[in-house]
């Protein structure tokens, strides 16, 4: 299977120049229902490497009042998985930045998972992340998708026990999302502390390289994550970067991120 090529190759040569990979994600459909593509191509612009790209669903039970409310306006803006993957297609004729759906289970299952897999790797999907189906929940589910071009994106929290940690991961591909704290997501002034022993512990285990996500929202915060991981994922500050400043805002809040990553 090529399920994860454009996002191997994304990290191997950012490894190669000594550069961290920087993953914003983004509600689709927010902040208006024609913003997704020209917010795509501006982030794009600006450094991203990869891009979660979030379908929007109406109980985002794992995510914080930031991105919820994003999942909401967007939905009360029309989307739908059918316009997520049209916009999507709109963005990939030109652009290869690769492209991580991010989504909860319900929306693909109600779209026809045989469907939604086929749609989305037409549309140019490299991978999905999906926050409510954890390893061994739904194996069917889980088999078909790895089934797929699609490469499935595992997450990791703090409080999984180490030794659970290659069996959590167990049929990933692209990278592994390690959530820097326990809760729902958003921006928050301090992070863990014990973040790159955490990581050394899963790096000895894992083979994928490790994505970061979950509070962080400064390019100095971004920076010192980007020392010790292969990727640094920024939501909800981007998100509030959008609500006061619309793309532009997001845009130049995430030049600053990439910035501040590439300085250290």
């Amino acid at each position: 299977m090529d399920d994860d090529v454009l996002i191997s190759k994304s990290f191997k040569l950012l490894g190669a120049e000594g550069r961290t990979a920087l993953i914003p994600y983004v509600t689709a459909g927010y902040p208006n229902r024609d913003a997704t593509v020209p917010l795509l191509e501006r982030l794009k612009d600006v450094g991203a490497d990869i891009i979660e790209l979030g379908i929007p669903f109406s109980d985002p039970l794992a995510d914080g009042p930031t991105i919820q409310r994003s999942s909401f306006a967007a939905l009360e803006n029309g989307t739908t998985v059918a316009s997520v993957l049209a916009d999507l297609r709109t963005f990939r004729d030109g652009n290869d930045l690769p492209i991580v759906l991010f989504s909860y289970l319900n929306p693909i299952l109600a779209y026809g998972l045989e469907a939604f897999l086929s749609d989305a790797v037409t549309a140019g999907a490299d991978g999905i992340l999906l926050t409510d189906l954890p390893t061994g929940a739904d194996p069917e589910v889980e088999a078909r998708i790895s089934e797929s071009p699609l490469a499935l994106i595992r997450l990791i929290a703090p409080t999984t026990p180490f030794e659970r940690v290659p069996k959590v991961t167990r049929g990933g591909s692209g990278f592994v999302y390690y959530i820097s704290r326990t809760g729902v997501t958003g921006a928050r002034v301090k992070l863990r502390e014990s973040l790159a022993e955490e990581l050394g512990q899963i790096r000895s285990v894992v083979s994928l390289p490790v994505a970061v996500g979950f509070g962080i929202s400064t390019p100095e915060q971004a920076a010192s994550v980007a020392g010790v991981a292969d990727g640094v994922v920024i939501g909800s500050a981007l998100i509030e970067a959008l609500d006061k400043g619309g793309i532009d805002g997001g845009a130049d809040f995430l030049h600053s991120i990439r910035i501040g990553m590439d300085r250290g």
